[in-house]
């Protein structure tokens, strides 16, 4: 088993935080058609995705689930959850449309999941913060 660095898993969560943050932004203005509100969805997003998740990260180690393919598929699953109602809350708030905030929240499952399943496979060719790599 390969031994990963701490810079690699800081390395991965910034590279998805901007492919994320960014596929709010260009979601949300197409959507609207206005860049500015793509913007201030991704900006408000940014910070608010952040603390959710340092959340829920704190609850999943308390919960003391033992590490398995189930509770990983549980844990994304509900990180999933929890990040479409925040997308969908705040592009509501933002635009001032429910009807928005749920076209932008449902969309964005898609796109996020295409996008992390991409953002997973080029980070498993990258060596970066490998001591070791595990044969292909």
């Amino acid at each position: 088993m390969e031994k990963v660095s701490f810079k690699r898993h800081f390395a991965k969560t910034v590279t998805w935080r901007i492919v994320g943050t960014l596929d709010t932004i260009v979601l949300s203005w197409v959507i609207t058609g206005n860049p500015l509100t793509g913007l201030k969805i991704g900006g408000s997003e940014l910070i608010t995705k952040m603390l959710l998740y340092y959340v829920h990260e704190r609850v999943w180690i308390r919960l003391g689930i033992i590490d398995s393919r189930r509770r990983h598929l549980i844990k994304t699953v509900t990180w999933r959850i929890i990040g479409t109602f925040d997308t969908i809350i705040l592009s509501w708030f933002i635009t001032g449309s429910a009807q928005t905030g749920l076209q932008i929240g449902l969309i964005e499952v898609l796109t996020k999941m295409i996008l992390y399943y991409f953002h997973e496979r080029a980070w498993y060719r990258i060596d970066f913060g490998l001591n070791k790599r595990a044969e292909k």
